[in-house]
């Protein structure tokens, strides 16, 4: 009962203006201790006020508002000190009384930026930094986000680019302000920064810009080819091509090649905070994996910003959301993400398809907990795991609507393309469904009933029932690769992706489909496939593999040994260490190496090749 009474304190968030502009100060400047200095005045009235912390931020699905790096609230009104109570069933709300003439108060606060790995991702560095508004503002309860205007403003160390989708006002004192904005706009408008970076327009002349803004660790990071301009602009002209619209006034990638600062993905309406390797641009014949990353968060401009489910979308920052449709919202952006990279040259078709072929296997042999669960019941992992490393993933399966969601919507198109002939496709659904309202920036919303009605005018079949049936059933949609002429098959030699992969991200996919285990740089067992040959035998995810054979462990010596098995009877020896204690465990697997490639169905139509080939 306590608890709901205090909870109701708090005023529920109307649509009404909020009287006066917040102004929000934030100095970034000092980078080597990694703390973002806030201040704020706010204009207030006299009697009880709640002041939020963001926790429910868009493009993250959860509430992952890092309550537990905001640090040394002081709130002042005159120059004296008010006191504030944090309220107790609420961390991210704090009440202060405003006395009698008190027309504004000064809130000062400290973000304090990850310092190690364990503390979450790195947001500072001597040279980079990722500016985030929602970790470095605190706003009024009881209005509606977008009726509260805030005028914010940064210091940068000296001599630094900065990239976001805000337009600067004016500059005075080492600090730059940016043109007043909605508070719903400022938390949809991150900043990059750095000391060494580089801008990159992607649609010469064109009335609606759309900006590469990139920063690196280092100057010869920075150098970028004619060639891999050219791919970026692609990727920008097939989005305008697939969609005919634009519901932004410009764009802005934010994009850090970096090994240091985090390498990020998430959309934002007119920007998106893009992260890559160092290498991104100068070891570009070798960073295939991954370079579909830009093509999705720009999508996500029509899909899950400017189109967003109605359960995803709330008033505030503060107010839960639902995550029932994002196998649309991610499923479709993963989808479009990928054929915007092969569309564009980013990715050839090859390696589109070696791609696809890898995310394919992943449900065919790497994710046994369709045995329990759907893609559906997935889009509560956001809120369940908050994307935290899991013991077991491939049986309690981790948001599965993103490339579970990717071969649904693959079904979707080839089942489309077939019933009209090929006349129609999901370009179709896409461009009526996302692309409507052309300049329109308010966010439109949706429920499953407008899906299927949108679907439903490209081309009429029963797809409430289709779309429920396969986002509840207890296996993946595979079936999606057959309808487009493609199917999945395993050989001895992995892929040149694949190869490209298990370098970068130091994984081998291969071993999970055929001994089952995923394995990470010095052999830490990340994940056994359950009921696979490894689990069979006992082992357990969070061990350590020391040797394979009597031979110290590289994954080489376990790749040798696979093949090795599957000419004679004997087991797989493995020496597993976990804590203090070693042990050996044979593994009876014999079935040799499995990589992961597609295949063409002879004697069908190639509705995959149509599908990634540029308008």
């Amino acid at each position: 009962m306590t608890k709901e009474i205090r909870s109701a304190q708090i005023p529920a968030p109307q649509d009404r203006p909020y009287p006066g502009t917040l102004e929000l100060q934030v100095d970034a400047s000092d980078t080597r201790q990694g703390i973002f200095r806030v201040h704020q005045t706010i204009p207030v009235q006299p009697g009880p006020l709640f002041l939020l912390y963001p926790k429910w931020i868009p493009g993250h699905h959860s509430p992952t508002g890092p309550i537990d790096k905001f640090a040394g609230l002081t709130i002042r009104a005159n120059g004296k000190p008010l006191a504030w109570q944090r309220e107790k069933y609420d961390v991210h709300a704090f009440r202060v009384d405003v006395p009698a003439g008190v027309s504004a108060i000064d809130v000062d606060f400290q973000y304090l930026s990850p310092r190690s790995r364990g503390q979450g991702p790195t947001e500072m560095t001597d040279v980079l930094l990722n500016l985030v508004w929602s970790k470095t503002s605190l706003y009024p309860a009881g209005h509606f986000a977008r009726q509260i205007m805030v005028e914010a403003s940064v210091k940068l160390p000296q001599g630094w680019e900065y990239g976001t989708a805000l337009r600067e006002a004016s500059r005075a004192g080492g600090a730059i302000t940016f043109e007043t904005v909605p508070y719903n706009v400022l938390i949809d408008s991150p900043l990059y920064a750095g000391k060494y970076a580089k801008r990159v327009d992607l649609d010469p002349g064109a009335p609606v810009p759309v900006m590469l803004n990139v920063f690196a660790d280092e100057p010869r990071y920075l150098a970028i080819t004619d060639e891999q301009i050219q791919l970026h602009r692609n990727l920008v002209q097939q989005a305008y091509r697939l969609f005919e619209s634009r519901h932004y006034a410009h764009y802005d990638f934010l994009l850090s090649v970096s090994d240091h600062l985090a390498g990020k993905g998430v959309e934002h309406h007119q920007s998106s905070e893009d992260g890559h390797a160092a290498e991104y641009f100068t070891e570009w014949k070798n960073n295939a994996p991954r370079r579909d990353l830009l093509a999705h968060e720009f999508e996500h401009s029509w899909n899950g910003k400017f189109r967003r489910p109605a359960d995803n979308w709330t008033p505030n920052f503060n107010v839960p959301m639902g995550d029932s449709l994002l196998w649309v919202y991610e499923g479709q952006t993963q989808y479009w993400g990928y054929v915007l990279t092969a569309r564009s040259g980013l990715w050839t078709p090859e390696q589109y398809r070696d791609a696809l072929a890898q995310i394919a296997a992943r449900y065919d042999r790497g994710r046994a907990g369709f045995a329990w669960r759907g893609i559906a019941d997935t889009t509560n992992d956001p809120t369940v795991a908050m994307r935290a490393s899991l013991p077991y993933t491939n049986w309690q399966m981790s948001e599965e609507y993103y490339n579970a969601g990717q071969l649904l919507w693959l079904w979707v198109d080839a089942k489309i393309r077939a019933q009209t002939g090929g006349e129609k496709s999901l370009d179709h659904f896409a461009r009526a469904f996302f692309g409507v309202d052309d300049g329109r920036r308010a966010t439109k919303t949706y429920v499953f009933e407008d899906v299927v009605a949108a679907l439903d005018e490209v081309v009429a079949f029963d797809w409430a029932t289709f779309l429920t049936e396969h986002t509840t059933a207890r296996q993946p949609p595979l079936q999606g690769l057959k309808a487009a002429g493609w199917k999945l098959v395993y050989t001895d030699e992995p892929s040149e992706y694949e190869k490209q992969f298990s370098k970068r991200y130091h994984s081998q996919p291969g071993f999970i489909y055929a001994i089952g285990l995923a394995l990470g740089e010095s052999g830490h067992i990340a994940d056994v496939r359950w009921d696979g040959p490894a689990w069979q035998a006992g082992v357990g995810s969070g061990e350590t593999l020391v040797a394979v054979n009597g031979q110290a462990y590289k994954a080489e010596v376990l790749a040798d040994a696979i093949k090795s098995a599957q000419e004679g009877v004997a087991p797989i020896e493995l020496l597993l260490k976990h804590q203090d204690r070693y042990r050996t465990v044979p593994v009876a697997y014999h079935g040799g190496p499995q990589y992961a490639h597609l295949e063409r169905v002879e004697g069908t139509e190639d509705h995959l090749s149509q599908i990634i080939a540029a308008r």
